[in-house]
């Protein structure tokens, strides 16, 4: 599971972040979605003195990274679900009925994922599917998510907590397969927006490497007893190296790169609305 995901309500954006367990939701774009601000961020300040003045001490809110409109990663005030509904309580909208109603949706979805984590992938898998990919790339790309998770399982057991170090040991397997890091091959691609993942507009071949890259790394830091960020720098490169020779063998079999520009961006169109409104 990416800690730091999206979320949509009535065609707003809401970043979070999985934290101590539970989503943390960014004070600044719930204000945004209830009240249709210009500055949400000075609205947020002024609730802030005004409601929770006495709470400087014990906040509501938490203070997370979360990425920016320049794709970097920001410390942004943040609440779970709880303090979430404290402060709906505060700002006057006809939204906070419905979107008190969406986010214990969220919540109960959550649960039952807990319980039942099948329902995660089905979730996810429904989400493909409305976008309008084919079904072999959503088998792929699901596939790739667990590959994935089981990495990144692996990595904080060896001590690789902050989420700087995740992104710098998935640029180094990334670096090694295609010869670019996640942000230079996002710009490859096209993808300028903040809320793009790269994952979601990779070809079949760029899916199937990048999930030989981290299968290798996680199987070669096992194997290596791999500790800390620098060791896991390591097997890292070692993983994106074994990716690499792959890619290069078929590259040299087809005469063409794997390496593409092409993007889903063309999904983003009426599946995209579609997804929204849901």
């Amino acid at each position: 599971m990416d800690t730091n995901a999206l979320v949509v309500f009535q065609d707003k954006d809401i970043r979070r972040h999985w934290h101590d367990d539970e989503w943390f939701y960014s004070v600044v774009d719930i204000v945004a979605v209830l009240t249709d601000s210009p500055t949400p961020r000075q609205y947020w300040g002024k609730i802030k003195d005004r409601e929770f003045v006495g709470l400087q001490l014990s906040p509501i809110w938490v203070r997370l990274r979360l990425p920016a409109d320049d794709d970097k990663l920001r410390f942004t005030d943040c609440v779970n679900t709880k303090n979430a509904f404290r402060l709906i309580q505060s700002i006057p909208s006809k939204r906070a009925e419905p979107f008190k109603q969406w986010l214990a949706q969220l919540a109960q979805e959550r649960i039952e994922e807990i319980e039942n984590p099948e329902l995660a992938q089905d979730r996810a898998k429904g989400y493909y599917v409305l976008k309008g990919y084919p079904k072999e790339w959503i088998d792929k790309r699901l596939r790739g998510i667990a590959i994935r998770q089981e990495l990144t399982d692996e990595w904080q057991e060896r001590g690789v907590s902050k989420e700087t170090e995740f992104a710098i040991l998935m640029n180094e397997i990334s670096n090694a397969t295609f010869g670019k890091t996640v942000q230079e091959y996002k710009e490859f691609k096209g993808l300028v927006k903040r809320n793009h993942n790269l994952r979601d507009h990779m070809t079949d071949w760029e899916l199937i490497l990048t999930m030989v890259g981290e299968k290798a790394t996680t199987d070669i830091t096992v194997v290596k007893d791999a500790q800390g960020l620098n060791e896991c720098k390591e097997t890292a490169k070692e993983g994106g190296h074994i990716a690499h020779s792959t890619r290069e063998a078929i590259e040299k079999k087809t005469g063409k790169s794997l390496v593409s520009s092409e993007n889903f961006l063309r999904l983003t169109g009426p599946e995209r609305k579609k997804l929204k409104k849901q």
